[in-house]
C-alpha cells in the first residue's frame, strides 16, 4: 500500500500556524487531508463547507478532516492508518513551543508513513525581536533550521529586518504565508526528503500557562485598559471574551502586537496566556487579567 505523506507545520507562539491551516483546509487543492491541531477551537470553517462537527473532529464536504491532538500521537496516527479509505496527506500542527523535528520522527517510526517535510511559519512582525531574546532564541532557531520550507506571515517576505534575521540562520529562500498556491505545491510534492535531526541541543525553556474557561463580558475599553499594563514575560495571549448576547471579542497578543476584533459569539469562550517562567508566574498573570 502506498505510504501516507506526513508534513509538520511549525513556528513559534502566534506565528500564524492556525491561520495558514484554515486556508489550507479550504483551498482548492483536491486533496483529502487529515490535519491534527493543538487548538481545535481556533479553526474557523465556513458553514457551507462543514459536513459534520463533533467535540474533537470537523469533517468537511471537500473530504478534509480536522482533529484535535489529544492522547498519544502514535495511537491517533494508527487510527488514521487503519481507516478503510485513507486520506491523501496527513498534517500535524506542532505547538508553538514544540520542536517540529522531534514530531517529524514519527515518520521514521511508522513504516506506513512517508516524511513530506516541515514548514515553519515565521512571524514577520515579531521574529527579529524574538530571535534576539536569549530566553527563547535557541528554540526559534531550531524551528527554522530544521525546516524544509519557510514561510513569513503578517508582512511582505522581503522586509529587510526579517530578511537579515533569516539570512543569519542560513535561510536563503522563503515565501509569504499568504501564498497558499506555492505552499501547497511544496507540501504536496512527491519529492524525497530526509527527516531532519533536531537542531535544539540546549535545555528547553520553561513556560508558565494560565487559562480561564468562563470569562465575563467586557467592553473594548476594559480590554484596552489591561493592554496598557501588560506585565513583562507574557509571550502570547489568545481569547474569546463575551461582548454582548450575540458577539464576542477575539483577542490576540503576540509580543508587542495586539488585535481586538468583534465576531459572532462562539459556543465556547475562554482565555489562554503563556509566558516565560523566569519573568512571570501564573498568579501574576491571573491577577493582571482578573484584577487590573
Amino acid at each position: 500500500m502506498k505510504r501516507l505523506p506526513l508534513s509538520v507545520i511549525g513556528g513559534f507562539l502566534g506565528a500564524g500556524k492556525t491561520t495558514f491551516i484554515n486556508r489550507l483546509l479550504t483551498a482548492n487543492h483536491g486533496m483529502r487531508l487529515v490535519v491534527l491541531v493543538n487548538d481545535f477551537g481556533a479553526i474557523n470553517i465556513d458553514a457551507s463547507l462543514l459536513q459534520s462537527k463533533r467535540e474533537d473532529t470537523i469533517e468537511m464536504t471537500n473530504g478534509c478532516v480536522c482533529c484535535t491532538m489529544s492522547g498519544d500521537l502514535f495511537f491517533t496516527i494508527g487510527d488514521i492508518l487503519d481507516r478503510t479509505e485513507r486520506p491523501d496527506h496527513l498534517i500535524i500542527e506542532a505547538s508553538g513551543i514544540a520542536d517540529p523535528a522531534k514530531i517529524a520522527t514519527v515518520a521514521l517510526a511508522e513504516q506506513e508513513l512517508r516524511y513530506a517535510g516541515i514548514l515553519t511559519i515565521v512571524d514577520g512582525l515579531n521574529f527579529p525581536i524574538q530571535i534576539s531574546d536569549t530566553a527563547i532564541s535557541d528554540q526559534l532557531k531550531s524551528q527554522v533550521k530544521c525546516a524544509d520550507f519557510v514561510a513569513v506571515s503578517k508582512t511582505s517576505p522581503d522586509q529587510e529586518n526579517v530578511k537579515q534575521a533569516l539570512t543569519r540562520l542560513s535561510v536563503s529562500a522563503w515565501t509569504s504565508a499568504d501564498d497558499i498556491a506555492i505552499l501547497q505545491s511544496l507540501l504536496f510534492a512527491n519529492a524525497i526528503l530526509k527527516p531532519p535531526k533536531s537542531e535544539h541541543t540546549g535545555s528547553h525553556p520553561e513556560y508558565v500557562h494560565w487559562s480561564y474557561a468562563a470569562p465575563t463580558a467586557m467592553t473594548q475599553s476594559d480590554i484596552l485598559q489591561r493592554f496598557e499594563v501588560i506585565p513583562n514575560g507574557i509571550l502570547r495571549l489568545k481569547a474569546l471574551i463575551p461582548c454582548d448576547a450575540n458577539h464576542a471579542w477575539e483577542i490576540h497578543l503576540v509580543g508587542r502586537h495586539k488585535t481586538i476584533e468583534k465576531r459572532t459569539a462562539p459556543h465556547k469562550f475562554g482565555i489562554v496566556v503563556l509566558g516565560h517562567d523566569a519573568s512571570i508566574s501564573e498568579i501574576e498573570i491571573k491577577n493582571w487579567w482578573l484584577h487590573s
